[in-house]
């Protein structure tokens, strides 16, 4: 059993190693220890680790004391040998640590959870949450620990308690507790009485108590404080309740609105003009990171919000910095070598002297606390890396806080790529349509509410189209609408312009030409700036080299992402190198126009679909986009032979979820094969080779393994010879075609398409060396025969087959006989023939190291002792057998371990539990398309265990069970749990239960 660490920062600081009490007595070991949990999961470099330690009088041989102190910290833990979770990495040491398992990641999680339900108006929601994230709190931040070497570390911690807090006293004020806070408040006011937000919430609770005079009057009181201390008057935030508060305004019993009180401004940062919509999470992170580094930069693709994110941030920041918050729009400047003038004018410097403007804005930064924005750096950036870099090292007290759609790559900054708006889930456009929408609109609990990108829709519709209105008609058309702009802020606003003179249905329709669709020029403020969704991707697109840009065009081609191998194979060549590739992606990724994701074994990388089309549109007109499909057809075609050719061994899941992974890649490979004769035997061949590896099976979309089949082996009339389709390809290639095409209309229960599949398959047989006898052919009509005729003549067929596929060197489909073989001994043999062929399969399975293949042999092994020895025994590799399938997640694998395991459960007489198996079984062949009645073996035993259940138990009690397993949620869980189902299942599926069949 893995230890399990818990790390606790809120307080002083406590380790626990598997719920007991770790003693870390050297005060240096307990405080490297904090500095490392302060960036838990981060390599914090041994630069940063010796100043914490030692702050700016180090030893020495600082470097080996430290490494001394980490070698006390591992023993002080009981690391193992590999160190962790103290791990040691080339430029510092990192401490790895579980989700939950430091007290100040639990904190955070809980404060987003409900910050974000707040903003939802869920306010009964967000309380306990909140509450509950402050109560992890057991004192001052690591107040055992040195306070002067952990000063920036502990400001930061107490500055995000005291943010949760104000959290946690507006969801309390919403819910009506304003009695109940004031007492806090009082208290709160008086320890942190330059805390505008504290005030502003003391206000509101008078008001709401009826106390509308104190509420004045606590106004007059912190801005004279505000006078008297600072020199300043009370920010916007208080402003607008003072005034509210003077009009008697109605909107104060809305405590919402108080969330979207535009915050207090300072110097010349611009007024929001429109809502604020989202962004809970984002605001957050960034006032976090803030708080410990020197250098923030905002990036992400053009027009998802980056600079109005950033201004957000500054204007709530801006209490924070005693000399204020300073924005230099940087999108205007044309010349980089103007880069300085800029940033001096936005700090509002008058330096008329001949010396440098840079000098002037150190000297003037120079002992300031200040937080200078940079907005729009993309086309500067070097230049504004060297200047930040200067800066950084001048003056300790400034914050940068920078948007650029490319990083700025200087030493310390931080980095946080700013994601489009949340998307519509399934729940938000799939559910119920008449109880979420009324009359008057959406209803404040709709789930399609909770995405932010439909939120913003329905804001800027509110103002641009005032007719609008979400409706049970339109709401799946409004979720599409958000899915397809990829939840880019800039082309949702536009989408909500366009909703003047179309509606949603017609805006989607219209989508595959966005860039004509979405193009209403406004009044201009600068001469880059288009307020067009073309001009806004047109920016970046000038912004990237002329190697990245025939990157761009040619990565177009992919479908749903793709690996660098895959990247290099279909975009190389006439003007880009392949060992170019690697650095040309790595721009496209720094410029924020490829997004890349690295929590796999192979990085993988996509583009928003906005991004895509746009490519799509440039590889057009550049006359490349036939070319780049038949390298892409022709990649994907090699990958599916490779997955074929080696499937069946112990790489065999890592090649099915690369598969399932590439399927939207696969699918554009065999609709192109498909549209052109000279290529539809090679869209055969990818056919072919997905359902020879069971990629369809693994995915669950046999029918769509059967649609892609289907439609490469057509001909069209008058054309069927004609050279290059698929029917005049190789015979053996057609003949195995057929053959899997038969095969996947068995498993399906389409008994009447299977024998038709079977008869071309006979008949394009008569071309090859074999006949009809050949390995495809013979491996089919044995599985024909056991499972539409429930023929023992079976068994010897499949064995047959083996051997011809053994003897050609095709050791999977081998194994594929093998178990049928055996699948047809179990059903139809004797117990001694029965057990020899399932000793054969399971030692080709674990000869062959593939997890699947091992799977299924424990579900044979299972199903052999069903029907030949003793059901109890077969409960336990029938269970290991569904636990297994599920850990790599296959979806065709469980649809028969839960059937074959209610046939078991009957047999040992646990009818009630058999019943609840039945129903869950059922529900998954309805899930997958599967019809049991076609499949005699397996009907015939579903038959047989539904008899001695239903024998055992009354209707009524066989319904109730068989129904609470066609709905729960939870069934193969509790199906391979020993026991688990004993009891009733704790979660069922909605839209009720179904009616018991057979």
């Amino acid at each position: 059993m893995s230890t399990r660490y818990e790390f606790r920062v809120l307080g002083p600081l406590e380790v626990l190693r598997d719920g007991r009490p770790v003693r870390i007595d050297a005060a240096k070991v307990r405080l490297l220890l904090a500095v490392l949990l302060a960036d838990a999961n981060q390599v914090v470099t041994v630069e940063t680790l010796v100043t914490r330690l030692w702050g700016e009088d180090p030893p020495g041989r600082a470097r080996n004391t430290l490494q001394n102190y980490v070698l006390r910290l591992r023993r002080a833990l009981g690391c193992p040998a590999g160190g962790a979770p103290v791990l040691t990495r080339p430029h510092g040491y990192l401490i790895e640590t579980e989700p939950g398992a430091v007290d100040l990641h639990r904190f955070t999680a809980l404060v987003r959870q409900g910050r974000t339900a707040l903003e939802e108006g869920a306010a009964a929601r967000a309380a306990p949450l909140l509450r509950e994230a402050l109560s992890l709190w057991r004192g001052d931040p690591l107040s055992d620990l040195p306070t002067h070497l952990l000063q920036g570390v502990v400001a930061a911690l107490n500055e995000r308690r005291l943010d949760a807090l104000e959290s946690r006293i507006d969801a309390d004020l919403a819910l009506g507790r304003a009695a109940d806070v004031l007492p806090e408040l009082r208290g709160l006011i008086e320890e942190y009485p330059l805390r505008e937000h504290f005030w502003a919430q003391r206000m509101q609770a008078l008001f709401h108590c009826g106390r509308q005079g104190e509420a004045l009057e606590s106004y007059r009181e912190v801005t004279a404080l505000l006078a008297d201390e600072l020199g300043v008057p009370p920010g916007a935030g208080l402003r607008q309740i003072h005034h509210r508060l003077l009009a008697s305004a109605p909107d104060l019993n809305d405590v919402r609105d108080v969330g979207t009180i535009p915050p207090a401004r300072d110097g010349d940062l611009p007024v929001e003009m429109t809502t604020f919509v989202g962004r809970g999470p984002q605001l957050g992170e960034i006032r976090r990171l803030l708080g410990t580094a020197r250098l923030v930069t905002l990036t992400g693709v053009g027009g998802v919000g980056k600079t109005r994110l950033a201004l957000r941030v500054a204007a709530e920041a801006a209490p924070s910095f005693a000399d204020g918050v300073r924005l230099a729009d940087l999108a205007p400047l044309s010349d980089a070598d103007l880069l300085d003038r800029a940033v001096s004018e936005a700090l509002g410097l008058r330096d008329q002297s001949a010396r440098p403007v840079a000098d002037a804005i150190v000297d003037h930064l120079r002992g300031r606390r200040l937080l200078l924005v940079l907005d729009n750096c993309e086309h500067v950036v070097e230049h504004v890396a060297a200047l930040v870099l200067r800066l950084a090292g001048a003056a300790p007290g400034l914050r940068v806080l920078a948007t650029s759609r490319q990083r700025l790559g200087t030493p310390g900054e931080h980095v946080l790529t700013v994601p489009s708006l949340t998307l519509p889930t399934a729940d938000g456009h799939s559910g119920s349509t008449t109880a979420a929408v009324s009359g008057d609109g959406p209803a404040a609990d709709d789930p399609l509410l909770r995405s932010e990108a439909v939120r913003l829709l329905l804001d800027r519709a509110a103002g641009s189209a005032p007719a609008f209105r979400l409706t049970a008609r339109n709401r799946e058309a409004v979720a599409q609408l958000c899915l397809r702009l990829d939840g880019i802020p800039l082309a949702i606003e536009l989408a909500a312009v366009r909703l003047r003179a179309m509606t949603a249905e017609e805006i989607v329709e219209r989508l595959d030409d966005r860039f004509r669709l979405l193009s209403m020029p406004q009044p201009r403020t600068s001469a880059r700036y288009q307020y067009t969704l073309r001009g806004i991707v047109d920016w970046s697109y000038d912004l990237c080299t002329e190697g990245e840009r025939l990157l761009w065009n040619r990565l177009s081609v992919f479908s749903g992402g793709f690996d660098l191998e895959a990247a290099e194979a279909v975009c190389a060549g006439e003007g880009v190198a392949r060992e170019d590739v690697l650095d040309l992606l790595a721009g496209l990724v720094d410029k924020s126009i490829v997004a890349v994701n690295s929590s796999g074994d192979r990085a993988r990388y996509s583009l928003l679909e906005t991004i895509r089309q746009y490519g799509q549109q440039r590889l057009r007109e550049e006359a490349g986009t036939a070319r780049l499909r038949v390298r892409h057809s022709e990649f994907y075609r090699l990958t599916a032979v490779r997955a074929g050719q080696t499937w069946c061994g112990p790489r065999e899941v890592d090649w099915l979820i690369r598969l399932r992974t590439e399927l939207p890649n696969l699918r554009t490979a065999l609709d192109h094969c498909a549209s052109r004769d000279d290529l539809a035997v090679a869209g055969v061949e990818i056919a072919v080779n997905l359902a020879r590896t069971r990629c369809w099976f693994f995915s669950s979309t046999l029918g769509e393994g059967r649609h892609w089949l289907e439609r490469l082996l057509a001909a069209e009339p008058g054309v069927r010879d004609a050279p290059g389709r698929a029917t005049s390809g190789p015979p053996a290639l057609i003949a195995g075609a057929l053959a899997m095409k038969a095969w996947i209309a068995l498993c399906q229960g389409d008994n009447p398409a299977a024998g038709t599949f079977l008869a071309e398959c006979r008949a394009v047989a008569r071309e090859l060396p074999d006949g009809p006898s050949a390995a495809s052919v013979t491996y089919i009509e044995g599985a024909h025969a056991m499972l539409v005729r429930g023929d023992p003549a079976s068994s010897s067929l499949l064995a047959e087959a083996r051997e011809r596929f053994r003897a050609s060197g095709q050791a999977g489909d081998a194994h594929m006989a093998t178990m049928l073989w055996a699948m047809a001994e179990a059903f139809f043999g004797t117990r001694t023939s029965a057990s020899a062929a399932r000793d054969v399969y399971v030692a080709e399975a674990e000869a062959s190291g593939a997890e699947w293949a091992r799977t299924w042999a424990q579900w044979c092994t299972g199903l052999v002792e069903v029907r030949h020895g003793e059901a109890e025994r077969a409960l336990a590799p029938l269970r290991q057998a569904l636990a297994r399938q599920q850990a790599i997640g296959d979806s065709w694998g469980p649809v028969w371990g839960l059937e074959t395991l209610a046939w078991a459960v009957a047999a040992t007489g646990d009818c009630t539990r058999a019943a609840w198996l039945l129903g869950a079984a059922h529900r998954m062949r309805q899930d997958t398309g599967v019809a049991l009645i076609g499949l005699r073996p397996f009907h015939e035993a579903h038959l047989t265990a539904q008899r001695r259940v239903r024998a055992s138990l009354d209707a009524a009690q066989y319904t109730a069970a068989w129904s609470r397993g066609a709905s729960a949620e939870d069934a193969l869980r509790l199906a391979h749990e020993e026991g688990a189902l004993r009891g009733e299942p704790t979660r069922a599926r909605t839209g009720g239960s179904p009616t018991p069949t057979a």
